[in-house]
Order: structure tokens, then sequence, then C-alpha cells
């Protein structure tokens, strides 16, 4: 059993900056310098549109110690796979470049919107970036209709591996509302930019309630594979709960959701659910980012694994 302790919220946009009204959604790390850590997430301005920014805390004291005027990665140009706005997912090192996988948006008419996903790339150790093409690295096929979303990619035995939202259709809730399913697919590619999908279903809905299962994080320790990811909903809950799976190959996955002692608060920011995890060590402790309430609307925290 994974017992995490929260250690309070760490972030939340002011509304003071144009690109940056509202939200500090998906966080994830992207450096780490002694006790700074550098988180990255997406925030929207007042038209909705998201753009990725940074902040940088001190894990001991939690304290916001830089937060840039202007974003990191903004939407693309009109017309383009990501031009109602980006939302990042993960970076990785290859060679002497940074890379980000991100989120493109289009918003759409028949359904709110679609998604695919996107490739940037940072030459000064991700200080800034840059869209090396315009286009998506993973987009809707003949097999994938309908959007693909967040993600996770990892080198891992000679080739890259990504863990990836895939939407399986839309339908109409008792009230009228367009809504999606997704669960979480895996692919393989050999420079992390053209990718094989073979329709490999790596996280797939647990009962007929569950609808949702985005933000696969994955790690790989002594041999087997760990995935921290969200879902909703269930028969007695409604919104967002951090779940939780082991696999020895990366492909064939066992969900064990009881296993993550982690759940909502009784009141405040993260009393309504909690979200999009991100998992870390620094200095012999793990540790989890995560959203609450509105999908990052509240801001995101941090929490410590005490025992497992």
């Amino acid at each position: 059993m994974q017992k995490w302790k929260k250690l309070g919220k760490i972030f939340q946009p002011d509304g003071e900056v144009s690109w940056m009204k509202s939200h500090a959604s998906v966080p994830f790390v992207g450096e780490v310098n002694d006790n700074l850590i550098k988180v990255f997430f997406s925030a929207r301005n007042e038209k909705q549109e998201s753009s990725i920014g940074y902040v940088v805390f001190d894990i001991e004291s939690l304290a916001v110690s830089e937060i840039p005027e202007k974003p990191t990665l903004k939407k693309g140009n009109i017309g383009c796979f990501d031009d109602s706005g980006v939302m990042g997912c993960c970076t990785l090192k290859v060679g002497n470049t940074t890379r980000m996988y991100y989120i493109g948006w289009n918003l759409g008419v028949t359904v709110p919107f679609r998604n695919s996903i996107g490739f940037a790339e940072s030459l000064d150790s991700g200080l800034t970036f840059y869209k090396p093409f315009p286009g998506p690295i993973i987009d809707r096929t003949k097999d994938e209709p309908h959007f693909v979303a967040s993600n996770c990619v990892i080198y891992d035995e000679g080739i890259f591996k990504i863990w990836y939202l895939s939407c399986t259709g839309w339908f109409k809730d008792g009230d009228g509302n367009v809504m999606h399913k997704y669960h979480i697919k895996y692919a393989e590619s050999e420079n992390g930019i053209d990718w094989v999908r073979n329709g490999d279903i790596a996280i797939d809905y647990a009962n007929d309630y569950e609808y949702a299962i985005s933000v696969p994080r994955v790690i790989k320790k002594n041999g087997k594979y760990k995935m921290w990811f969200s879902s909703r909903a269930t028969k007695e809950e409604a919104n967002y709960r951090i779940r939780y799976a082991e696999s020895n190959d990366g492909k064939n996955w066992i969900r064990k959701d009881k296993e993550v002692e982690i759940d909502v608060s009784v009141d405040g920011w993260d009393s309504e659910m909690i979200c999009y995890p991100f998992l870390f060590d620094h200095k012999g402790k793990r540790y989890m980012l995560y959203n609450g309430n509105g999908y990052g609307k509240t801001g995101f925290g941090l929490a410590v694994l005490e025992s497992e």
C-alpha cells in the first residue's frame, strides 16, 4: 500500500499575467537543481486558450522563487493542430537536446474539441523551446478516428515508448451533453517522432461507469513498470481520482487502484477531485505533483510517499 502525505498547494495563478489568468494544469518536472524544482504546467488566458509555462519552487519550503512573464510554448498558427492551445505532458533528454511532448488543441463544432500530440525541442537545456515542424507527431487515424492526447514518453531497451490517451468515442449523457470516452494505449518508435501503433491497450475501462482515463506516468524500476494515472468515474463518484497499475513488459498491465492511498481532502483546493499526477524522486524520497479541483483551476500541489 502506497501511503502518500500531502504537503500542500504549491502554485495557483493570481490572474495578473495575461497568458496565465487561470489554471496550472498537468504539472510535470522539467529540471531539478539541488532543492529547486522547475515545474512546467498549462495555464489559460481570458479566452480559455492554453499555453505552457513554468514555476520554480523550493522542495523544502515549498516557496515559489521564479515565475516567468512569458510562456515557454504558445499555441500554433491558425489552422494548425494546436491553434486553440497547447498543454505540456513530459520532457525527455535526447543527446544534447531536451524534447517536450505536448497536446495540441483544436476547438470543434459537432464535438467540443479535438486533440493531437505535438513535439517541441530545446537546445539550451529547457530554457526555451521551439517547434521543429508545425504538424502533430501522433494524430487520429483510420483505426483511431477521434483524438489522442496526454502522454508519457521514455527511452527504454533501445527504443522510445509512449503511453497515450486515445479517445474511443463520443456520446450524449442524460442531459444531452456531448461527452468523450478515452483510455490509455501504447506505441513504440525508433526516433521518438515516427510511431508504430498496433492498437495495444495499456489501461482499459474498469467498468461501464468509467469513461475517462488520462495522464499516464510510467516509471521503470528493477525491471517492473509502474504507472500512475487519473480516471473517472465510478458508481459512487463522478470526479477524477488517482489510480495505479503495474506491468512486466509495459504493454500488459494489472490495475492496483486500491494500492494508492491518496484521496480528496475534506475541504479546500483539492476537496472535489485529485488528478494528473507526476512522480519524481529527490534525495531518496518519492514525490507526487498533482492537480485538485477544476482540472487544475485551483493550481497544483505536492505529496510525499511515506511508505509502500
